[in-house]
């Protein structure tokens, strides 16, 4: 940074000097150039250095050396053009013009000491001193261009590259060094490698390294960057190479897709962070490709919040299953326009009728319309207001959605004949402290309500925890206070969640609905539950920084704990009762849980209506107390939220309240 300083400081009063003043000073330049290559071919034919003042027996010969070099150079240089052009933006034309000038310079000094000859003048100055000459002269054009056209910046950029070192040396980490050796943006400096048989020996003129000695490479090498590249491991073996890298404080990125490798097009941008799964420990599970067909394959499917982070994911595995059609429903335009664009790219040379349908689920006559129309087989319900304070400051919209909406679109599929309808829900309907989680609890009951009165429709539920990088989702949040430096802000520092990644989620749907026999709440397999400090904390240290805390005030990044959201728990469960039914998936259970038949149901559900008609906040709470076991509403927000209903009610008619 003070050498940039120092170039850009110098630069400017150059710039500045008249046009005829800059050629002045490039032909003394070249001037001294003739006579300084004329003393160094002295030095390097005798070997010793002469003066053209001394006594020396060769000075008579160099002074005419240099004079007719001087007297030469100049008109042939001025004819040739070398003083029109701008120096700062001269390229290999100029360099060109220099050699073709300083080629016709050589024939005629070559002519005069070389084949004339003259006493005093070594025959060999005739050939050394053009040479000479060119050099310097073509390397004063270029320092000039470097320097006064600000090329020394990229320069500076290029010798400043963050230094990474490669874990791995098989095929992969080497293609990765081979893509990465020219980059712009990063230099590779080596590798690292759990084979000790290969610590000390260089590959591809890259040395190889025990991982042991990270953290003293760090330092003796300024390493930034780890790169992953050893895709076939398994999650156990990688969060330990994680667990060996995180105290080095480097960043961990994983590498492309093996297809740029091969074709070498491999940048800074395409070496993405670490998966937050990655972090989790979760090992795959294969899916059952039979499950995965059976309700998709060359079959008409319905997904409802085709825009949302888990309906997307849905559009895109179904898209992948080939079903006849594919219905987006969705009651956001942006959103929907995002999912049709994104899948439309995937359609080529696919028979797939791909049909984007603006629609709320809470619109009936809506839903019967679009379910008529294109009769279809399977239903995957995913739309739902799902964000917990939002949904607690607004529970009627929120009940109006989640629960009256499944309600709609379940109408309309049972009279048209749906095969199978299947509802994406959450593990906050286990025993819920908070409207959202209420709310889908009672649209579970709801489907097994209508399951068990004889319908034609096989209705499924399927219950799972938080997924990462989904919208709302702690982890992006953390990833942009992270880059932002800072503070990352955390509820509570004993919360705990279960996490799955939105993919996995997504399969897992799709196969449990394939297993349903009507009315069955399906529970995915989280594995551990995770405490979501640990999480941020992990993710910190990924990221080459230190957590900034009593023990560590001289840390990086700091978390704050902000207290608990309204109705937000400090940890999540899958199951209401303890008796969860295996399947024939590992990863899936099937849950027996209670409800109410619907005989008793519908009419309590006309009464919530007409409470949810006038917004009457402590009639919904009551109601849904007595709808939902186990539901214990959070007090404070219960109390907010009479204050607000209160003082709505207290403001004049035909005041702007």
């Amino acid at each position: 940074m003070m050498l940039k300083k120092y170039l850009a400081r110098f630069a400017t009063p150059v710039l500045t000097l008249p046009r005829m003043v800059k050629r002045i000073v490039a032909v003394i330049v070249d001037l001294s150039l003739c006579l300084f290559t004329v003393w160094l071919a002295y030095a390097l034919r005798l070997g010793e250095f002469i003066s053209f003042t001394g006594q020396s027996q060769w000075a008579p010969g160099a002074v005419w050396a240099a004079a007719i070099a001087i007297g030469l150079a100049l008109p042939v240089f001025v004819v040739s053009g070398l003083y029109r052009a701008i120096f700062r933006y001269s390229g290999w034309p100029a360099l060109l013009a220099v050699a073709r000038a300083i080629g016709i310079y050589g024939l005629v000094y070559a002519s005069i000491f070389t084949v004339i000859g003259l006493s005093g003048v070594p025959r060999t100055i005739g050939i050394i001193q053009p040479i000479l000459l060119l050099l310097f002269v073509g390397a004063s054009r270029s320092l000039a261009r470097v320097w006064l056209g600000d090329q020394y910046l990229n320069i500076l950029k290029y010798v400043s590259r963050p230094k990474a070192l490669i874990y791995g040396v098989g095929q992969t980490g080497r293609l990765l060094a081979s893509a990465l050796m020219n980059s712009p943006e990063m230099q590779v400096v080596g590798f690292l490698d759990d084979d000790d048989r290969l610590h000390g020996h260089v590959l591809n003129g890259l040395p190889v390294y025990n991982p042991g000695d990270l953290a003293e490479l760090v330092r003796s090498l300024n390493i930034s960057d780890v790169l992953l590249a050893m895709p076939g491991i398994t999650r156990h073996r990688r969060n330990e190479i994680l667990g060996q890298i995180r105290d080095a404080r480097v960043l961990v990125r994983t590498l492309p897709s093996m297809s740029d490798l091969i074709h070498g097009k491999v940048s800074i941008a395409d070496l993405r962070e670490l998966d937050v799964d990655d972090l989790l420990g979760r090992e795959p599970v294969k899916p059952n490709h039979i499950l995965l067909a059976k309700n998709i394959l060359n079959k008409v499917v319905l997904v409802t919040g085709a825009g949302g982070s888990i309906g997307s994911e849905l559009c895109r595995q179904i898209l992948a299953i080939r079903p006849t059609i594919l219905l987006l429903v969705e009651q956001n335009e942006f959103a929907l326009y995002l999912i049709h664009q994104e899948l439309e790219k995937k359609l080529v040379r696919r028979e797939i009728t791909l049909v984007p349908l603006l629609a709320s689920v809470k619109d009936e006559e809506r839903m019967r319309e679009i379910i008529s129309t294109w009769h279809p087989d399977t239903i995957y319900h995913a739309a739902a207001y799902k964000h917990v304070p939002l949904v607690e400051h607004n529970p009627a919209e929120g009940i109006r959605n989640n629960v009256l909406g499944t309600l709609s679109l379940a109408r309309a599929a049972e009279e048209n004949r749906v095969s199978d309808f299947v509802l994406i829900s959450t593990d906050k309907a286990v025993r819920p402290t908070n409207i959202m989680g209420a709310s889908k609890r009672l649209a579970e009951m709801v489907l097994q309500a209508l399951a068990n009165k004889g319908s034609g429709t096989r209705f499924s539920m399927v219950r799972f925890g938080n997924v990462l990088d989904s919208s709302g989702s702690v982890v992006p949040r953390f990833r942009q206070q992270i880059r932002e430096g800072g503070p990352i802000t955390l509820t509570h520092p004993e919360i705990t969640r279960y996490f799955m990644t939105i993919p996995e989620a997504a399969q897992l749907v799709i196969q449990a609905g394939a297993m349903a026999r009507g009315g069955g709440v399906f529970v995915l397999d989280m594995g551990e539950s995770v405490r979501i400090i640990d999480l941020a904390r992990r993710m910190v240290e990924l990221s080459g920084l230190q957590i900034k805390d009593e023990q560590n005030p001289e840390g990086d990044i700091e978390i704050v704990v902000m207290g608990l959201r309204p109705g937000e728990k400090l940890y999540e469960e899958l199951l209401i009762g303890n008796n969860p039914e295996l399947t024939s998936h590992p990863r899936i259970m099937r849950a027996q849980e209670e409800y109410i038949p619907w005989t008793e149901l519908e009419g309590k559900l006309n009464a919530l209506e007409m409470a949810l008609s006038v917004n009457d906040v402590s009639v919904i709470r009551l109601m849904m107390e007595q709808l939902v076991p186990g539901y214990t509403p959070d007090v404070d927000i219960v109390d907010w939220v009479y204050l607000a209903q209160e003082a709505e009610t207290r403001v004049p008619a035909g005041t702007n309240g």
